[in-house]
């Protein structure tokens, strides 16, 4: 592999690139990753970098130290007095914006989850990525109600298309810590690791997963989002429509010609 390229150094998002692997970590350990504003600015600037850069055929999410994201940042909410109201509508707002950045990035968005994955930015952040590599020892926890605020992030539509609107409405309402077993048993994550070899899974899955055709990965979770709100008679004309414009990529005729001669594809993208 070739060495990491620093795209974004430092600040509250960290961004290198390395073999189509952007690698995207929240940089606040010291708040548990804890979301406020300008943590949600860089966390935007970030995903529009990956946006912007063709070589990014993967998005690697993590979060430096114990916790992957404890959700918004407490201290600076409580600090905010008379003030908190405006100061979350901004913040929501900032929050909405990356949520979607992340849902109609082209590059898919695998997370990698340690220790605790908390309210809005946290669970957000899990729902709104496309598969989630987890800790054995990751804990998740919707939290707004318990202090008498609502999700955020999309909550309310991402996690009962992932759990069931029974499990999403007891996870939101009474706010039970969910165990990563339990978690994976909902469809909540997409597989366990150990917690000492995390990163390490997570990088290797992102490999594999790089080395898909770009176009067809992109085209597929642009399909896999927006069936969540179209339904099946909707779905399949443009499913079918999807599939035939990619017929057009150089990707597909190599993939083809792979299959027929028994080898690895190569895809560019192109």
């Amino acid at each position: 592999m070739s060495d990491a390229e620093v795209l974004i150094g430092e600040g509250a998002a960290l961004l290198s690139l390395q073999d189509g692997i952007a690698h995207l970590q929240l940089n606040r350990p010291e708040s548990a990753n804890g979301l406020d504003i300008p943590t949600l600015e860089a966390l935007y600037r970030a995903l529009m970098v990956c946006h912007g850069d063709r070589r990014v055929r993967v998005v690697l999410l993590t979060g430096a130290g114990a916790n992957f994201c404890a959700g918004g940042d407490v201290k600076t909410f409580t600090s905010k007095g008379e003030g908190l109201s405006a100061y979350i509508r901004q913040a929501t707002l900032h929050l909405q914006v990356a949520i979607n950045a992340m849902v109609h990035l082209d590059a898919p968005v695998i997370a990698a989850v340690q220790g605790f994955a908390a309210g809005g930015g946290g669970m957000g952040l899990v729902c709104a990525a496309d598969v989630v590599i987890a800790a054995r020892s990751s804990k998740y926890l919707g939290g707004a109600t318990r202090v008498a605020m609502a999700p955020d992030a999309g909550l309310s539509v991402t996690l009962p298309r992932l759990v069931g609107p029974r499990k999403a409405a007891e996870m939101l309402l009474m706010n039970p810590t969910v165990d990563a077993q339990e978690a994976l048993e909902l469809g909540l994550i997409s597989r366990i690791v150990d917690d000492e070899s995390l990163l390490e899974d997570a990088m290797d899955y992102a490999k594999e997963m790089a080395k898909g055709a770009p176009l067809a990965l992109a085209a597929t979770k642009r399909l896999l989002w927006a069936g969540v709100g179209l339904g099946i008679d909707a779905a399949m004309p443009e499913e079918s429509r999807t599939v035939a414009e990619l017929c057009k990529s150089e990707d597909v005729l190599e993939g083809l010609r792979a299959v027929i001669e028994r080898r690895k594809p190569e895809f560019r993208g192109k």
